[in-house]
């Protein structure tokens, strides 16, 4: 790669870097403060064409693939070349805060800025992607833009998602790829598989804040079992029902709860165990419940670890609780990734050379750089975000941390556009 005097980190515009962010922000902005971007929405759309602009203003062109996957492409000496991807993804939860994957498309795009303010050469194309529905907010599960383009999961499923209002992926998908179409947008019909993938992410957690560090390498990212149990047990008078004749439900549900964190407990600190939703039926003050129904949103980065804690669910859910009988349906696993080990080593560098003793991290959020693992190199870096605050309007970066973020980026992509490696 060739570039002036100045090195591509020192070269990264911090103000318009910072007025990108803010720019993005106001599209989808709530009131007093958050965004709302729901994967596949106007405003979701409205962030694909704001990124496309910006893209093109900088000489690149902008494409989009079968998922609505938008890529600004910077072209190399040699378009054989497979691209150095970039990226994150734009689309938010329903009440979220402006930085949880629009760093790391804004990070991409100011590296773009730089490449061209110094009109630097370079063989390998570079690219800046914001994949389709990350957050599964709308269109469940997450990651439907990577997950497809990896080949992780197919389109007939992805397509068959429905929304809240019953809107399914397939029609909001139509109205967005006409969108892009109208924008003049080229059309990729197969993916193009990238040389290496990066992503700039907050940090989703409190780590980095109280070390004081503003970036830190991440080497991997936990992997997850999603469970639905039912506990069942038979409805009857609150007041009239014996203790001895009771089959209450959630008395069931809460000694079986009970039970699954001791195997939890069993291992090491790293598990995490969530349970996000419980519900009772017939759900009424005076009636005892018949059925409790809860799910589990188990991670660790060990694989091993979760299929020991699998088995011992498992176990579990076949006894009696309460005089209730038990279910327990597995609706998702995704398997723990470690990242490319040379890729992390490029990142390494490039933090030292910005924060000596930053720590380095699992990530025990999914991401799509759990897809793109199965792909090419893939590896993150992280920045923190206040008091470990995300998926919240109160969700906030420093600056100044962000910026240090996004100049590791640029010297890590500047270190990898030097090395051919085709």
């Amino acid at each position: 790669m060739q570039t002036t005097s100045l090195s591509l980190a020192a070269a990264v515009d911090g103000e318009r870097f910072w007025a990108d962010l803010e720019a993005q922000a106001r599209i989808g902005a709530l009131s007093p403060r958050g965004i709302r971007r729901l994967a596949l929405d106007d405003q979701d759309n409205r962030a694909r064409r704001w990124l496309m602009a910006q893209g093109e203003a900088l000489g690149c062109s902008a494409h989009y693939d079968a998922m609505g996957n938008v890529f600004l492409r910077r072209e190399g000496q040699d378009p054989t070349l497979a691209p150095l991807l970039i990226g994150s993804h734009l689309d938010s939860q329903p009440n979220a805060g402006a930085y949880d994957g629009t760093l790391g498309v804004v990070a991409g795009l100011a590296v773009l800025r730089a490449l061209a303010e110094q009109d630097a050469t370079h063989a390998r194309p570079v690219e800046v992607v914001s994949w389709t529905n990350e957050e599964g907010a709308r269109f469940a599960p997450g990651a439907s833009g990577s997950a497809w383009f990896t080949g992780r999961r197919d389109a007939e499923t992805i397509l068959a998602a429905r929304d809240d209002e019953g809107i399914t992926f397939e029609a909001a998908l139509a109205d967005c790829l006409a969108l892009l179409e109208a924008h003049g947008a080229h059309f990729r019909p197969e993916p193009v598989v990238p040389h290496a993938f990066l992503e700039l992410h907050i940090e989703q957690g409190p780590v980095l804040e109280e070390q004081g560090a503003p970036v830190c390498v991440v080497t991997g990212i936990q992997g997850v079992h999603w469970y639905e149990v039912e506990v069942h047990g038979q409805a009857n008078h609150a007041g009239t029902t014996p203790e001895a004749s009771r089959r209450d439900a959630f008395m069931g549900a809460h000694a079986l709860v009970g039970a699954l964190k001791a195997a939890v407990a069993a291992h090491d600190d790293q598990v995490r165990f969530t349970i996000g939703k419980f519900a009772l039926s017939p759900s009424s003050v005076n009636t005892i419940p018949q059925q409790a129904r809860f799910t589990i949103d188990l991670r660790h980065p060990d694989p091993a670890v979760l299929e020991a804690l699998d088995a011992a669910f498992q176990q579990l859910a076949q006894q009696q609780w309460s005089s209730c009988t038990a279910s327990l349906q597995i609706t998702s696993r995704v398997a723990p990734v470690a990242f490319d080990d040379a890729l992390v080593a490029v990142l390494d560098e490039a933090v030292e050379a910005h924060w000596p003793e930053a720590p380095r991290l699992v990530s025990g959020a999914f991401h799509d750089a759990i897809h793109l693992a199965h792909l090419c190199p893939t590896a993150m870096l992280f920045t923190p975000c206040r008091a470990g605050i995300s998926h919240h309007p109160d969700e906030h970066i420093e600056r100044a941390d962000a910026e240090v973020a996004v100049r590791t980026l640029a010297h890590a992509v500047e270190q990898l556009l030097m090395t051919r490696n085709d």
